[in-house]
């Protein structure tokens, strides 16, 4: 775990899970209190909006746990902030036919966003439950770095931070697997200890991702066409119910049946039995946008070249070797080294060392 002085202010993101939960446990262990916060989400009323999330029980825990180890806790709403500026974020990518990533945006936005507006400003660190590690090299700048555990690594929705955010963020429990967080959890006998872990984009709970694009964006019928042979399969409700690469949940016969491919503009999802199409697969695409997580490893100008690198554009553990190259105007190509399944524009691109060891940050995956 990083260390951490004595005279440094911690604040603890406490989520009511099992990762928080250990690692309220190892700051304690070092003879550090944080003051803990949990973040509110969900609206306080919830006959507002249809709402169906634990955070009722999440907060329970972090209650439970605050108690036990003698800490502070305390409620921040970020309800507001979060759908002015995540849910537009999504609900406006998905319009326009991309796929984001909300979780991604949260902890930009308003885990190390809006809760530093409103509290954490007044801290020197603001820890959390990722597992993600940091490094300082010789020069002292700070890098963000991958965890031991390739399977739960969450680099990749720590790869849109700003630089300020990094310098401020430390992970205890970063350095472990997962199931020595369990371990450590149950020795200690902690409330928490066998909780599932959520799933699901964090703060939707329980409620479906295709209801909650419905309430936003409601329901437009269009064709559902075979992509080999121009076949009409059947109609879809809207191409934003619709990602490339899905299987699961289209409704048609006759299946199985991938989406391989979307027409925005005429609101048309192009499918094949095959998941493995070449029209599914890229090996080069663009990037824009990158955010640097602690300095650019490329310098944005036609004129530098490339560097070799590895690259996830997907929360899994693979990651794919590649060649990163600037074009100038915020543009960079990616050339990888095998053809990766479901590219879709919107999709963060983490670019990380040839070791994958090393984040340097991502950019969004686009068209031109």
């Amino acid at each position: 775990m990083s260390s951490i002085s004595s005279n440094q202010t911690v604040a603890l993101l406490l989520s009511g899970g099992v990762d928080s939960a250990v690692a309220l446990h190892l700051l304690c262990e070092q003879g550090i209190r944080p003051d803990c916060f949990y973040i509110r989400i969900g609206p306080e009323d919830k006959s507002d909006e249809p709402w169906d999330c634990s955070s009722e029980e999440d907060l329970e825990m972090a209650t439970a746990l605050c108690r036990r180890y003698g800490c502070r806790l305390e409620v921040v709403d970020c309800h507001r902030e979060y759908w002015d500026r995540v849910t537009q974020y999504t609900m406006e990518k998905v319009r326009h036919g991309y796929t984001p990533n909300p979780d991604v945006m949260c902890n930009r936005l308003i885990k190390f966003g809006a809760f530093n507006d409103k509290r954490g400003s007044g801290y020197d660190l603001i820890a959390t439950g990722h597992y993600a590690t940091t490094e300082t090299d010789s020069e002292g700048m700070k890098w963000l770095c991958t965890s031991p555990d390739p399977v739960k690594d969450q680099t990749d929705f720590l790869a849109q931070l700003y630089q300020w955010q990094l310098q401020k963020a430390v992970f205890p429990i970063g350095h472990l697997m997962k199931e020595e967080v369990r371990r450590i959890a149950e020795e200690n006998r902690l409330i928490n200890a066998h909780r599932k872990d959520s799933q699901g984009i964090c703060f939707l709970g329980k409620i479906n991702y295709n209801d909650y694009l419905r309430m936003y964006l409601g329901e437009r019928e269009g064709d559902a066409i075979e992509i080999e042979t121009g076949r009409l399969v059947g109609k879809h409700k809207g191409h934003w119910f619709c990602t490339i690469g899905q299987r699961k949940g289209l409704g048609f016969g006759g299946g199985p049946w991938f989406v391989v491919k979307k027409d925005i503009r005429r609101n048309i999802i192009y499918l094949s039995h095959g998941y493995d199409p070449a029209s599914a697969y890229s090996s080069e695409f663009l990037i824009h946008d990158i955010n640097w997580l602690t300095m650019p490893v490329l310098a944005d100008d036609a004129e530098a070249g490339s560097i070799g690198i590895t690259i996830k554009i997907r929360h899994t553990a693979d990651y794919c070797h590649a060649t990163l190259t600037a074009l100038g105007d915020g543009i960079c190509r990616i050339v990888a080294d095998k053809a990766i399944h479901g590219v879709a524009p919107g999709q963060f691109c983490v670019l990380y060392d040839e070791a994958h060891h090393r984040c340097y940050g991502s950019g969004e995956i686009t068209l031109a």
